[in-house]
């Protein structure tokens, strides 16, 4: 079975919906970014920073690429982040979590400090449990069960 979010992200309404969900579930972390690997992070992120603008407590979306740009800055972080900064990696879907582990990656050569990873749905196939070998934690809104046991 495949989960097609972005056909809720990209939505208006639905994306207005995971922006609340996700800001009010990364901001206890007091991180100044939200951000993950293009594509599926990307309207998570943004949705995210304009609640969070809304709600009087700006929290910044990054972009993680999938390369660095080969050509003008060759960053692979796109966004006003600085090394040092407290971020949340964030995600659709996360199975194995190896677009997640990717983005923590670069970000932490990039110099962020990751404090956690969230997501909309977690499909409970390893993700929780590879983010764990690398010392973070997963947050989800939703996990598989939710939607295969209605």
């Amino acid at each position: 079975y495949y989960l097609d979010l972005k056909r809720v992200t990209l939505d208006p309404e639905g994306g207005y919906l995971i922006g609340n969900l996700m800001y009010e579930m990364v901001k206890p972390f007091g991180v100044s970014a939200v951000g993950g690997l293009t594509l599926g992070a990307d309207p998570i992120a943004y949705a995210t920073a304009l609640i969070s603008y809304q709600k009087g407590d700006p929290i910044k979306p990054f972009v993680v690429r999938k390369e660095p740009k080969g050509h003008g800055t060759k960053r692979q972080i796109e966004g006003n982040v600085e090394p040092g900064e407290r971020v949340v990696v964030v995600e659709d879907v996360v199975t194995t979590a190896s677009s997640s582990l990717k983005a923590v990656k670069a970000c932490r050569e990039y110099g962020l400090e990751v404090v956690a990873v969230c997501c909309i749905v977690d499909r409970n196939e390893g993700g929780r449990e590879n983010l764990e070998r690398e010392g973070l934690k997963l947050y989800s809104l939703f996990t598989i069960e939710d939607f295969l046991n209605t």
